[in-house]
């Protein structure tokens, strides 16, 4: 018995017909591809990540770079104990090495390579301990820099971290390859995310506040009419980094003077957002989980 049922197409063959009109442009091939996901030619998560590799060629560095205040560094005058102990409280698995400021970068530090040093059975491996022997040369960036191209280039010479510097030289911040995947792939959301066109610091009840980790100390103090020093740090989240004296985990809390503040949303690399409530004032930072 003849089956005169045509022969299934393969997802390839269904996205070359859907492409039988060639788009003109960049909003006709967005909406190809919305109506591809709306015929189930394409799934969702498919059409999200077709979209985050359009969408990386309209972003630059700076706009999706981890600022100064809020990079995790290892000082070269710092102790081996002191080095080991930010590498395993921060998580991470590079860290720029600075010199006498945040703007001179003496190159990179691979975690895997301190701790494998640490591990060593031969007797007293720390006091053998170089750093300068285990650093990597920095890749320097521009804040223009596309980050089409820059994924391009990470790929190429097999690079994970790029600092970031602004028109005058100055560091700006770093951005690392996983920062550019996040922008294709996407990053998970919670209900305590807030949408970017919200305001910086948001009143969500009586004594209670939810403010993002980039809000500017001066913008913060005239807001809660504080006097946090802006002196070493210009955002909040560098202040609490400094305060907790590591990547905080959401739940941890600490208090400065007459102000808790409690870590809503952070990653392994930064503090995302804090809420805020007015405490009986105390004098030193009490910190709790």
């Amino acid at each position: 018995m003849s089956d005169d049922k045509p022969p299934s197409r393969s997802w390839f063959e269904k996205i070359v017909y859907l492409f039988q009109d060639t788009p003109q442009d960049r909003e006709q091939l967005v909406e190809i591809l919305k109506v591809a996901e709306e015929n189930a030619l394409i799934n969702p998560e498919l059409l999200s990540m077709m979209l985050g590799v359009m969408h990386i060629s309209e972003l630059q560095a700076r706009d999706i770079m981890i600022p100064r205040p809020e990079m995790v560094v290892i000082d070269e005058e710092m102790d081996f104990s002191s080095m080991l102990s930010t590498v395993v409280e921060s998580g991470h698995s590079r860290f720029p090495v600075i010199g006498d400021n945040r703007d001179d970068i003496e190159g990179i530090l691979l975690a895997k390579d301190l701790l494998h040093f640490s591990s060593q059975s031969e007797a007293d491996p720390v006091s053998r301990f170089n750093l300068k022997d285990y650093l990597r040369p920095a890749v320097i960036i521009p804040e223009s820099k596309r980050l089409d191209t820059l994924l391009k280039e990470f790929r190429a010479n097999r690079n994970h971290m790029a600092i970031v510097v602004d028109e005058y030289g100055g560091v700006a911040g770093l951005v690392t390859i996983e920062d550019v995947l996040e922008q294709i792939v996407g990053e998970i959301e919670d209900e305590f995310d807030i949408d970017d066109e919200e305001d910086n610091i948001h009143k969500i009840a009586d004594n209670r506040y939810n403010v993002k980790a980039r809000t500017e100390i001066e913008e913060f103090n005239e807001y809660f009419s504080c006097e946090l020093s802006n002196e070493e740090y210009d955002t909040i989240g560098g202040i609490l980094m400094q305060a907790f004296g590591h990547m905080p985990a959401r739940g941890e809390s600490i208090t400065i003077d007459n102000l808790k503040f409690e870590i809503v949303s952070a990653d392994t690399r930064r503090i995302k957002l804090l809420r805020i409530s007015f405490v009986e004032s105390q004098s030193l930072a009490k910190v709790s989980e």
